[in-house]
């Protein structure tokens, strides 16, 4: 969706529905509200009449429709719910409920009315981040295997009013900043949704190549000849049984402030995950396209970090392999050793991310001695268990960067938990035979126990894990229960997490 910003009322924009925000009502509350006074001389009487008869409430997910005369669009009203509960989140899932409720109807373009989106809690520039984010996120579909499909709001504006058409200059520098963060939520979505018929191992390397060029920042692929050189056992091991060799991806974005901090953001990208030789049931196996939402959230990060030109230098990482059971696959009870040399007891091929992401953290601490690193990866079930579906575990061994990270998830509405890290998660990891075990007999803590096997290649480096198995796709079961801005399938979740926290210094 294309997205715009105009200082003038959203009532003399020639749109097909015009977008205002509503807020809960009291009991006694019979008096339409000023907020919607422009809206109601729109639609002469009709807003009135439906205000007295409480057929409008203001309450969260409501949408009413109110055709305007002489066929000059619609007024669309939004329930916000109560004013003292209303955020920057409640802002987007707004939005997105409005344009998704447009769909299929012939509205192609739209316009909020910015005023009616605004509080003391949620000022302008958070109110436009928030409207572009709905709107945007909230339009998105995958739709390159689709035939035919309804269409949808294809532009929007964000119409300040004279109530904000002063602080024009600065909102614009808001939405345009939002623009390319969305742009890059938006590709990253595309490249996770894409299936592990198309999305190899290779097949995302040149993805991220045609990004370095887009951007402007150093490409690296090291394929399964050279990862042999550099010893990535971890790797190598993954995507043994697979006929599409696995692939190492490094962008390197030189940072925006001279002398700045080196940030390391590492991805799982397991195009396709059957478990291996510890194969998953066959249920589960479909959405194992998605087990590649890390590294493609990393691909998303630096792209966003470049384009905006973030403070601090950016190094991403990918490790991508696809995990397939055949007579050259990795085995249960096989011995692997990795890029720093230490070496993984393999318990179970289907916990492959921390196998496949053990080279990737042990490269990058090694080569490019970052200040912090901070990996991404649909790790865990046993997160999922824990926290639901839309909460990634946070694991850090810095609380600097851990209180850096939550600040970005309220910042963005991407919700994290800090989860504990202590000395008897270690102890479980360790194995008789070799440096660690990459699966434990005891079906425990196993989101804690994943966490300390990856600490186990970063070393004394701040480092901060963020288990997205959760957030990182949704269902149509799970669908239901998401916000309107999460459509089904890949969430692009942590690019406009880790992003922001990197436009804010990562300090």
């Amino acid at each position: 969706m294309k997205l715009g910003l105009d200082r003038r009322d959203a009532g003399v924009v020639s749109v097909d529905a015009v977008v205002s925000g509503v807020f809960e009502r009291g009991e006694k509350d019979d008096t339409l509200p000023r907020s919607l006074a422009k809206d109601g001389e729109a639609v002469p009487g009709h807003l009135t009449a439906a205000w007295e008869r409480r057929e409008i409430r203001g309450r969260r997910k409501e949408i009413t429709v109110l055709h305007r005369p002489a066929g000059k669009g619609r007024i669309v009203l939004v329930g916000l719910g109560p004013r003292s509960d209303y955020g920057a989140d409640l802002t987007r899932r707004a939005a997105a409920e409005a344009v998704r409720a447009l769909r299929g109807r012939g509205a192609r373009t739209l316009a909020f009315r910015l005023a009616t989106f605004v509080t003391e809690a949620v000022p302008a520039d958070l109110a436009v981040r928030g409207l572009a984010d709905g709107a945007v996120l909230g339009g998105y579909e995958f739709l390159r295997y689709r035939s035919s499909h309804d269409a949808g709001v294809e532009e929007g504006t964000i119409c300040l009013g004279e109530e904000h058409a002063r602080e024009e200059a600065a909102l614009r520098r808001a939405l345009d900043e939002e623009d390319v963060l969305l742009e890059s939520v938006v590709r990253t979505r595309e490249i996770v949704n894409t299936p592990a018929d198309t999305a190899t191992p290779e097949w995302l390397a040149e993805e991220a190549r045609r990004v370095g060029k887009e951007v402007g920042v150093r490409v690296t692929v090291y394929d399964e000849k050279k990862l042999a050189e550099m010893h990535c056992g971890g790797l190598l091991a993954v995507g043994g049984g697979s006929a599409h060799p696995p692939r190492l991806i490094v962008l390197e974005y030189g940072g925006g402030a001279r002398g700045g901090r080196t940030i390391a953001v590492v991805g799982k990208g397991i195009t396709f995950d059957s478990g291996g030789i510890s194969i998953k049931p066959a249920e589960a196996m479909a959405d194992m396209k998605f087990d590649k939402a890390g590294a493609c959230a990393v691909l998303g990060i630096v792209r966003a970090a470049a384009l905006l030109k973030a403070p601090p230098r950016v190094i991403g990482v990918m490790a991508c392999a696809e995990n397939l059971p055949s007579g050259s696959s990795y085995r249960p009870g096989d011995l692997v050793r990795t890029y720093n040399g230490r070496t993984i007891e393999v318990l179970n091929t289907d916990a492959e991310g921390r196998v496949a992401l053990s080279d990737a953290l042990g490269f990058v601490v090694d080569r490019f001695h970052p200040d912090e690193v901070i990996d991404l990866a649909t790790l865990t079930g046993a997160c999922v268990t824990a926290l639901g579906d839309d909460t990634a575990g946070l694991i850090a061994t810095d609380d600097r960067l851990a209180a850096g990270l939550l600040a970005a998830s309220a910042a963005t509405g991407e919700p994290l938990w800090r989860l504990p890290l202590t000395d008897y998660h270690r102890e479980l990891v360790k194995s008789d035979i070799a440096d660690v075990r990459n699966h434990t007999e005891m079906k425990i803590a196993g989101a804690l126990t994943a966490a300390a096997f990856l600490e186990t290649f970063v070393g004394r480096v701040p480092w901060a894990h963020l288990d997205i198995a959760g957030p990182s796709f949704t269902t149509p079961t799970t669908r239901k229960w998401q916000p309107a801005y999460q459509n089904i399938g890949a969430t692009a979740f942590g690019v406009r997490l880790v992003t922001r926290y990197l436009l804010d210094g990562g300090k």
